[in-house]
């Protein structure tokens, strides 16, 4: 439609201020704003209404318009009344930078322009578009998301982003609007509203019946969707079944990589001989003289296919060579700074995932001769983080500390192991109110330092002998042997 069209709106009553000259410029979509920059939320051929909000003083008014020419829109719909009237620095303004103004009457809402206008708009452009979504459909393959959007942004001025439930952008332009995945994953019902910097936003899952939340797709429309026509309601459900049909094509790309991959994490788990994982790790793409991370993760009640795609999806931007082993999915990763990765995005998961939780190990690196060890040791990480009460990530920094190392130990043998070398000294302590067991505590506290041990319980170094002679002769340990010392602290630390 062009700018001459608009004036033959009886109805709305619009009158031409300045911009007679360019009135065959073509109106791609009418959009409301009363930011003093809109620029980054323009792209071109615009009808831009304002009330003039953004005025506050004459200089303003080149600030504003200025932005608008910047961005080239078709023109400018300013409302009356704030002001009474356009001021003279807004017409000036416009005149200088060749923006066609029009004048809306007071009597016209805001509202019912962009209704009526953007209705007009739809029913020229929504037939063209969802035929061209139905083409786009069987030729997607090579092209990607990308030129649908594209595509709509200049035919219809819609602007849209794809992303994943863990906010990242599949298509669409940088950056996206923040909280986005956030209010998908904890949204009761679609769409979502946002409003960010007076734009609202509406979001939509790709495949809500079929996919669940965190593994979803979503869009974002820059609009209120309750605003919009029927024909345009039904553009963003083709969009959605578009974006749901993209989503499986590249599952089924998967799956059949993974085939390749499901060998190899089998071969490792089964201690193969190296010449035969050398043999696999190619096929899959990984270097055999590489360094490797193993990664595993297990995901409440979801499918062992969900859980593999979600940890593909965990590691997006990582070359993953993943399978599944008794239910925990587990993927190799050339090594590299992939623990803080993970964590945000388990962080960013979590409030879609209900009562279900996310638990992720990390090994150490290793190269190929290490990759059985590597993915024991994600899967031993994996397992500790399955006992926290919240979804939880276990990398090789946790792994170091005796904390996890005595997590790992069954109760019953921890129990044992603890009665059997220390239940002497407390029965010890019972019998004739001795302390025995705090002071082998502090002794170890100490690292064996006979004065810094006597002084800190305020005994003295000769009395401290005569107790830690004690304590070995009920136990039958030596306290100046090294591995004494460590079952000894091993013990006091299942306490």
């Amino acid at each position: 439609m062009r700018l001459r069209s608009v004036l033959t709106f009886s109805d709305l009553g619009f009158e031409l201020v300045t911009g007679e000259a360019d009135l065959d410029r073509e109106v791609r979509w009418v959009v409301t704003t009363d930011l003093i920059d809109p620029s980054r939320y323009l792209s071109g051929g615009e009808l831009v209404v304002t009330g003039m909000h953004w005025r506050h003083e004459p200089s303003d008014s080149d600030t504003f318009v200025h932005a608008l020419a910047t961005a080239g829109v078709t023109g400018m719909l300013a409302g009356q009344a704030r002001y009474g009237g356009i001021p003279d620095d807004v017409v000036r303004a416009c005149r200088r930078h060749g923006v066609p103004l029009l004048r809306v009457p007071e009597r016209v809402s805001f509202s019912v322009v962009v209704e009526q206008l953007n209705r007009e708009l739809s029913t020229g452009h929504a037939g063209g578009l969802t035929a061209m979504l139905d083409r786009h459909r069987r030729h997607i393959a090579g092209n990607g998301l990308t030129p649908v959007l594209d595509l709509l942004h200049r035919d219809l001025g819609i602007r849209c982003w794809i992303m994943s439930a863990t906010g990242r952008v599949v298509a669409g332009p940088q950056p996206p609007p923040h909280g986005a995945a956030a209010a998908f994953l904890t949204a009761r019902s679609f769409p979502v509203v946002l409003r960010e910097d007076e734009i609202s936003y509406s979001i939509v899952a790709a495949d809500e019946k079929h996919t669940p939340r965190v593994l979803d797709w979503l869009l974002v429309f820059a609009a209120d969707l309750s605003d919009w026509s029927a024909e345009r309601r039904a553009l963003a459900g083709e969009l959605c079944a578009l974006v749901a049909s993209e989503r499986d094509r590249q599952d089924e790309r998967l799956g059949a990589e993974n085939r390749v991959a499901q060998r190899l994490i089998q071969l490792i788990v089964a201690d193969t001989e190296p010449g035969q994982l050398i043999s696999a790790l190619e096929l899959t793409g990984l270097r055999p003289g590489g360094s490797y991370v193993a990664v595993a993760l297990t995901a409440g009640t979801l499918r062992e296919d969900h859980t593999l795609a979600l940890l593909i999806d965990l590691l997006d931007g990582q070359h993953a060579v993943a399978g599944v082993i008794d239910g925990t999915a587990i993927a190799l990763i050339p090594a590299g700074e992939v623990d803080a990765d993970i964590r945000r995005a388990v962080t960013a998961l979590a409030p879609g995932l209900g009562e279900d939780r996310i638990c992720v190990g990390i090994s150490a690196e290793t190269d190929r001769t290490g990759l059985r060890a590597a993915v024991e040791e994600a899967r031993y990480a994996c397992g500790l983080a399955a006992r926290a009460a919240v979804s939880c990530i276990i990398g090789q920094h946790e792994l170091a500390t005796r904390t996890m190392l005595l997590a790992g130990v069954p109760e019953l043998i921890g129990r044992k192991f603890r009665t059997r070398l220390l239940e002497p000294l407390l029965t010890y302590d019972r019998e004739h109110h001795a302390d025995l067991v705090l002071t082998l505590r502090t002794f170890l506290d100490e690292s064996g330092s006979w004065a810094r041990c006597a002084n800190l319980m305020f005994v003295h170094v000769n009395t401290l002998r005569y107790r830690i002679a004690r304590i070995e002769e009920l136990t039958g340990r030596d306290l100046s042997r090294f591995e004494d010392r460590v079952d000894f602290y091993l013990a006091l630390s299942l306490s």
